[in-house]
């Protein structure tokens, strides 16, 4: 938010270069006059990218303290800083200045000759874009010289139609700045190319600092060194302590600065206290990453958090990337690398899986398990308070690590939700993306407020992620390994037909209830089939699904069945149940169902076997990457299986588009707005019947013909100009459920019936002792017939304007039939969101009734969407109801509450 002195706050803010370091960008301020000045004189004229119209060598102490007084709106500046030897210094400068009566502005921008070819200069203009948008700036102009190279890949660079007219060696660039679906990708682009880059630092260093490192076997100092020098770690270890000068037979150094060569990261596991020092030590040699153990930040308090919030301004000054505090470090079980940071020496073996534990307690817990039951890991991060690395960075290095097949998350919190949401959706249509999630987010105080807000409970809310993103979500820890053995060594299923094969009758059937509960298919074998499985029967059984070999069965019957499966085209999964009569002859059915295995790879159809009651039996039935997962209980492998089965479904919907939608008038929608909050301090403010009116036509919402009265006399005359038969209601910004106060009446066809109803209102509040809540009444044509919807937004603190759909009227809370997503919707959201209620076959004609309207109950779903996402002062919304007419004959918003803040 901007301070009272209008310093805008909002813009500070971290940005990643292309070789992965951080550097802070913030609004310039009068003061930085010295360091601009410093900037300007240590650079020639070929550091200037986009240079203004005077050249900065003429540039003298009091015109560079007018370039730093902005009013920040019609012109505003923004620095890039460093910490360099003990100081912030300013390496980048980029500004803008709003042309007189006009909606361009000229842009400026400068950087270090260091820091040129590193991003430096885009990302100060990609700022300096955004902020310009949002004074309703659209244009940048810039005087560039024809031989300035760096300027003109600077503007070529961004995606936007730029115009570039040339006069004199010199060219006009004229750069529209709204942003296009090119400049959106690139920027992407870079973004993603910068965080690979930054987190790849922390998988694969060459080398690594040990801060607090200790000979006592009880500290985790002590650990730290143990388990990266028994990992096998392949770059160099640096144990710092002043006061030893061996641990571990390596020799010490009394700080990281003492260190010779180069530190590409720092493992810090000192007192909370003493962390900042340490971490502006790491600066000065250059480290590029650090994971800092210690405990004692946020998590401990408000002084602790001050610490935080100091730890991230020293590492982001000096460009270096943190995770943690209070976090339990990093593994890469890659051979080149063989990295066990972290202070638990359980080392996994390699696999295809990566795994992120917000909790570092967690962590242990997850190898420990993952160890009991054979599970190969390819990296393991844990990050604690997330200073900075978050789930955002490491899921985009995932997506494209070659060695990561399946992606694991536990998680307790999000940390940027709205780019968790963006990521999530990207990585998930190419890897699968497990997630256990714990702890919730708040809806906020303003849960009764609305029915929306009312219904819009913190599940409700991470379902809707999880659902609209293709996560994978699970229950448990237990249920994440299950899923993941799944995923990482088979391929998904085709579909959900699944046949069970087992020797015991009772757990055939457990399986096929667990398969009737989680929307598996149990289809009849076919004759063919049946007629090839046959010969390998022994005794007289009837091959139904489950099929029950009984428990004589051998492994060479099993063997065969499992091969004519595999081949069968009826079936899209199977899964063995397998009862074992001694422990003894294991190995000879693991045997054949490892020699069946790569028939069914062949037909990418998964298998899936249950060693009943065999706990953490630790198989390794086919090849490395290639396993057969093994469950203890029939109930785990149909779920992990159905798991799959959804992921699969998912990946074959189309992706949904978010339309452009016509007939906007997105300038007038935000002067109504802006308008309503000027007239009133009240927050939130809930807008009246006739601004809702005015804000809904201007995004073509169709709303039942409304106008507000404040006498009996006026509500006549405004019945008569809408035209009978008319509704009355209450019109009262604090009296939410109207019906409830006496506040609606209903099918009115004479004047004098409306001016009664108005009097019977307003006498009904004298009663019950409100009538100082009466602001008047709403006078509106009657909508008879319809199925009566609520349509509605309530905005999460964390993840922003959530839209809710569902069966509407005074009931509407009552019956909770209700489904949300999370806006922007795209076509295929808006869809489903109408058909993922519980009465949705109502709109397709019920009993006789005629099909409702649907096309155009997504279209309203669709304008909401971008209603909101333009117009983020809205916090609240109800549309109820809202009455879907019969097809062809749309829909129309009888009653509306908007609430602005």
């Amino acid at each position: 938010m901007s301070t009272n002195n209008g310093y805008p706050s909002e813009y500070e803010t971290q940005v990643l270069l292309k070789d992965g370091s951080t550097i802070q960008l913030r609004p310039i301020r009068p003061d930085d006059a010295g360091a601009c000045l410093n900037l300007v004189r240590r650079i020639s004229n070929r550091g200037t990218v986009l240079p203004s119209e005077n050249s900065h060598e003429r540039i003298d102490a009091d015109s560079i303290q007018r370039f730093c007084t902005v009013d920040y709106t019609t012109t505003l500046a923004l620095v890039a800083e460093v910490l360099h030897e003990g100081s912030k210094e300013i390496v980048g400068i980029g500004r803008y200045y709003r042309l007189p009566g006009k909606n361009s502005a000229e842009v400026y921008v400068l950087t270090d000759k260091s820091y040129q070819g590193q991003g430096l200069g885009t990302a100060v203009m990609e700022k300096l874009a955004t902020a310009a948008r949002s004074q309703g700036i659209s244009l940048f102009e810039a005087d560039v010289q024809i031989d300035n190279e760096p300027a003109l890949s600077l503007i070529n660079g961004f995606g936007f139609h730029i115009t570039k007219i040339l006069e004199k060696n010199v060219y006009h660039v004229n750069m529209p700045i709204m942003p296009t679906w090119t400049s959106i990708r690139r920027e992407e682009e870079r973004e993603h190319m910068a965080t690979v880059a930054s987190v790849k630092s922390i998988f694969y260093p060459r080398s690594i600092a040990i801060i607090g490192a200790s000979r006592r076997p009880d500290t985790i100092g002590y650990l730290l060194v143990r388990d990266l020098i028994e990992s096998g770690f392949a770059g160099a270890v640096y144990p710092v302590n002043p006061n030893t000068e061996v641990v571990s037979s390596i020799k010490t150094y009394p700080s990281v600065l003492a260190i010779p060569g180069e530190i590409d990261m720092a493992i810090i596991a000192v007192p909370g206290t003493s962390v900042s020092g340490v971490v502006e030590e790491c600066g000065r040699k250059r480290v590029r990453s650090l994971i800092v153990i210690s405990d004692g930040f946020k998590e401990s308090g408000p002084e602790g958090a001050i610490r935080e919030r100091e730890l991230r301004e020293i590492a982001f000054g000096h460009g270096m990337r943190v995770v943690g505090p209070n976090c339990m470090g990093a593994i890469n079980t890659d051979a080149t690398i063989s990295m066990n940071a972290t202070f638990c020496s359980i080392y996994p073996s390699e696999g295809n899986v990566s795994f992120l534990s917000q909790s570092g307690a967690m962590g242990v817990v997850i190898l420990e398990y993952a160890r009991s039951l054979n599970f190969g890991l390819a990296t393991f991060i844990s990050i604690g308070n997330r200073a900075d690395i978050s789930a955002n960075d490491l899921l985009q290095y995932w997506e494209q690590d070659p060695r990561t097949k399946v992606i694991l998350l536990y998680l307790e919190s999000f940390g940027n939700p709205r780019n968790f949401v963006h990521i999530v959706r990207r990585v998930s249509a190419k890897k699968p993306i497990v997630v256990v999630k714990s702890g919730s987010t708040s809806v906020g105080s303003r849960a009764a407020s609305s029915h929306t807000g009312a219904m819009a409970t913190s599940e409700i809310i991470t379902e809707a992620l999880f659902h609209q993103t293709g996560i994978i979500r699970v229950r448990g820890v237990e249920e994440l390994f299950d899923v993941a053995s799944l995923l990482s060594n088979q391929p998904l299923p085709k579909g959900k037909r699944l046949v069970i094969v087992t020797n015991g009758g009772g757990p055939g059937i457990l399986a096929a209830d667990a398969s009737a509960e989680y929307g598996l298919q149990l289809p009849d074998i076919s004759e063919e089939a049946k007629a090839r499985i046959k010969p390998y029967l022994k005794r007289n059984i009837r091959v139904n699904n489950p099929l029950d070999t009984t428990a004589q069965a051998t492994a060479e019957e099993f063997e065969g069945i499992l091969r004519v499966l595999a081949d069968d085209k009826g079936n899209d999964a199977v899964i063995v149940i397998f009862v074992p009569a001694s422990m003894s002859n294991f190995e000879v059915y693991e045997a054949a169902f490892t020699r069946v295995a790569p028939l069914f790879r062949r037909q990418n159809k998964p298998l899936l076997v249950c060693f009943m009651g065999q706990k953490g039996f630790k198989t390794e039935m086919g090849s490395p990457g290639k396993y057969i997962p093994s469950y203890s209980f029939p109930e785990s492998a149909v779920y992990a299986l159905s798991k799959a089965a959804n992921y699969a479904e998912q990946l074959k919907q189309p992706k949904g588009i978010i339309p452009k939608i016509s007939g906007i008038h997105r300038i007038k929608a935000k002067g109504i707005i802006n308008e309503a909050m000027k007239q009133s301090i009240q927050r939130p403010l809930w807008l009246t019947a006739t601004q809702i009116a005015s804000l809904l036509n201007c995004y073509g919402i169709n709303f039942a013909a409304t106008q507000m009265a404040k006498t009996p006399e006026e509500a006549a005359l405004a019945a008569e100009n809408i035209g009978f038969p008319v509704t009355v209601k209450l019109a009262s910004a604090t009296i939410l459920h109207k019906t409830d106060v006496g506040g609606v009446v209903l099918n009115l066809n004479s004047r004098e019936e409306v001016a009664k109803a108005f009097n019977d209102i307003k006498n009904r509040l004298v009663q019950i002792k409100r009538a100082d809540e009466m602001e008047g009444v709403i006078v509106q044509r009657m909508v008879a017939g319809g199925i009566e919807t609520i349509v509605g937004v309530s905005h999460d603190p964390s993840f922003g304007p959530l839209i809710m759909f569902g069966m509407g009227g005074v009931n509407a809370e009552l019956f909770n039939d209700v489904a949300f997503r999370l806006s922007p919707l795209t076509d295929l959201d808006a869809r489903e969101l109408i058909r993922s209620v519980k009465t949705a076959k109502l709109f397709e004609g019920y009993r006789g009734s005629p099909p409702a309207d649907v096309t155009a109950l997504e279209d309203l779903l669709l304008r909401l969407s971008a209603m909101v996402d333009d117009l983020p002062q809205i916090t609240e919304l109800d549309f109820n109801p809202v009455i879907a007419l019969p097809l062809r004959q749309g829909y129309c918003v009888v009653d509306a509450r908007i609430a602005v803040s």
